[in-house]
């Protein structure tokens, strides 16, 4: 049967897919658009499964606060090249996201992956339509939920790196400019963990091998080969935790003497940073 051109047009409002896209799934589904849709829908499926194993390192990190700021939320959508990242569509999907991760307090990827859309779409098909629309891999890159006494949220200039900072012991002073400041160090320094404490004991385990090769290199006896690398490893401590890290703008303290300063008591309770690279 013949497709008009008012056909092809209605079926693109209604899907967003290309035009020849719409014109081809119309004529195979013989003009019913229900059927067209559904066939639109399995390309998506069938591009998403195609390009499954392709990297994204592409897209944007949104933040929302909320209103007293004790919880914060991190979404990243990824694709896999940056004008995709700049498309309205994408933009679109990912500030939707964003809304349903928020209206739902989704725990985790998982849970806002399963959420509905205001739309009324479902997340994971709403990625997979778009999927099918843009021929790129869409995916939700990273997902963050924390509350506190206060959080503060940093999202740096490329849109493509996302910093939440959980403060507790606030006690009603005003954290949000140190808060700033610590979220960008998070934004640039990259701290592997909060304090020592929280290091997984395999980063733990490298750490030390490193520094026994690197002693050894250096021809330093076997027996002190230990003592060496633990000392390595205190350094190690110092530059990758955030509590011991050196403040960016003024090296003569550190990130938990800067919140003592603050507010004695202040500090934090974690941190997390999503990044697209």
């Amino acid at each position: 049967m013949a497709i008009s051109a008012a056909d092809v047009n209605k079926l693109r409002q209604m899907t967003g897919a290309g035009m020849m896209d719409c014109k081809k799934a119309l004529t195979e589904a013989g003009g019913d658009f229900e059927a067209a849709i559904d066939i639109l829908r399995k390309a998506g499926q069938k591009v998403a499964a195609k390009r499954a194993d392709n990297a994204t390192n592409e897209g944007v990190v949104l933040v929302a606060i909320s209103e007293d700021g004790t919880n914060g939320k991190l979404v990243a959508l990824a694709c896999e090249t940056e004008p995709v990242s700049k498309v309205a569509d994408f933009n679109e999907l990912a500030a939707a996201l964003l809304a349903s991760a928020v209206a739902i307090d989704a725990a985790d990827k998982e849970t806002l992956l399963a959420s509905t859309l205001a739309d009324g779409r479902g997340a994971q098909e709403a990625i997979v339509e778009l999927t099918g629309k843009i021929g790129e891999k869409i995916n939700i890159a990273g997902y963050e939920n924390i509350t506190a006494d206060k959080v503060v949220s940093y999202v740096h200039s490329n849109n493509k790196i996302g910093v939440l900072v959980a403060f507790t012991n606030v006690n009603g002073t005003d954290v949000t400019e140190v808060g700033k400041d610590i979220a960008m160090q998070i934004t640039a320094m990259k701290p592997v963990a909060l304090d020592k404490d929280g290091v997984d004991a395999a980063t733990i385990e490298r750490e030390i091998e490193i520094g026994k090769d690197q002693a050894r290199q250096e021809g330093k006896p076997e027996a002190m080969l230990e003592r060496i690398a633990t000392g390595k490893l205190e350094k190690f401590y110092k530059e990758n935790t955030l509590l011991n890290q050196q403040f960016v703008k003024d090296n003569s303290i550190n990130i938990k003497q800067l919140l003592e300063q603050t507010q004695k008591g202040l500090t934090i309770s974690t941190f997390k940073r999503i990044a697209l690279a």
